[in-house]
């Protein structure tokens, strides 16, 4: 009788023991569903998957930092943690960390540099966003994407977006998008150039195929582009007189403009602008590294979505009638 006793209360420990063992929350992780208070969380530029996890645990977001090291390795969305401010909660799975740390909604402050912005473009958002420090300070020291030949940063700020830290100098923000212009463009080989053209004269004329394409005719507008310096035809592009003129976005262009004194003023001057007019997107520069074939020398956009590329003069000046007839009608509005 004692034995069996004896057997049922060392069943019973085993039970319990077994029970506690599954019920017991693992040591190095906090429990899902009971979070804390949300902090703002900084993640400087560069820095690696060991110190994010040794601040993330530090401010109480994560338990260890182990946990967190071991899932930043092993899963490949957690590369795309961007730097800057983030909201999490506090008191959460180190997993749950990582999904909110790659959540964009809970990054605070994001500044987008749009493809065909322009330098005072980009100046202008910098300067409407908190995160960016409001004592004047200037940024020559920032070098463009090709230093040598042009000390403009025009074209050289990715279009992506940014996030930064507290009172970060428009210099180190400006700086963030050369670098990530660099890193970018040399994925498609833009530091190559094509043919005879250097990367900067790529750069230059993506600029232009940006602001007069779209995406569906960025290659031939290029190929257009490429066949008028082949045989020294004058650009001829609105958009490079708009840029001098400050008159971006505007349908047409009168006559009087595109006799402005401006070495931007395609019209008047053979060859290339002295750099470019806008911050090309990836779409715009890999076209201008791959142009359509063709031997168009003229394009239009007749109607929105319209496009059409001819080597007929004639045949262009009768599209041109109608772009005037659209425009007059109101079809680009």
């Amino acid at each position: 009788m004692r034995s069996r006793l004896r057997a049922l209360v060392a069943v019973s420990i085993l039970l319990i023991v077994v029970l506690i063992f599954l019920g017991a929350k693992p040591r190095n992780d906090f429990p899902a569903g009971t979070p804390g208070v949300e902090i703002e969380f900084i993640i400087s530029d560069g820095e690696i998957g060991s110190s994010i996890a040794a601040q993330l645990q530090k401010s109480g977001v994560i338990r260890d930092a182990k946990k967190f090291i071991a899932i930043f390795t092993s899963d490949p969305a957690a590369q795309g943690i961007s730097p800057g401010s983030h909201s999490v909660e506090t008191h959460i799975p180190a997993s749950q960390a990582v999904l909110q740390l790659l959540d964009p909604k809970r990054i605070n402050n994001i500044l987008v540099v749009r493809e065909g912005s322009t330098l005072s473009d980009v100046i202008a958002t910098l300067q409407l966003n908190d995160h960016i420090s409001k004592k004047r300070s200037g940024f020559a020291r920032v070098k463009s994407l090709y230093p040598q030949e042009s000390t403009s940063l025009e074209g050289s700020l990715f279009p992506a977006q940014y996030t930064y830290e507290p009172n970060t100098t428009t210099a180190t923000a400006l700086e963030a998008m050369v670098t990530k212009a660099k890193e970018e463009t040399l994925k498609i080989g833009m530091n190559l150039g094509f043919e005879k053209f250097t990367p900067f004269q790529v750069l230059t004329i993506a600029s232009m195929v940006q602001v007069e394409g779209d995406p569906k005719s960025y290659r031939k507008v290029a190929r257009v582009i490429y066949n008028r310096l082949a045989i020294g035809m004058a650009l001829q592009l609105n958009s490079t007189v708009q840029y001098a003129s400050n008159l971006r976005g505007q349908i047409t262009l009168s006559k009087r403009a595109t006799q402005i004194d401006s070495p931007f003023n395609t019209y008047r001057r053979v060859g290339l602008p002295p750099h470019p007019i806008s911050n090309p997107g990836l779409s715009a520069i890999s076209a201008s590294l791959k142009p359509a074939s063709g031997d168009w020398l003229y394009f239009i956009t007749v109607a929105p979505g319209d496009t059409r590329f001819t080597k007929d003069f004639l045949e262009f000046s009768g599209w041109n009638t109608e772009f005037n007839r659209n425009v007059a009608a109101g079809v680009f509005k």
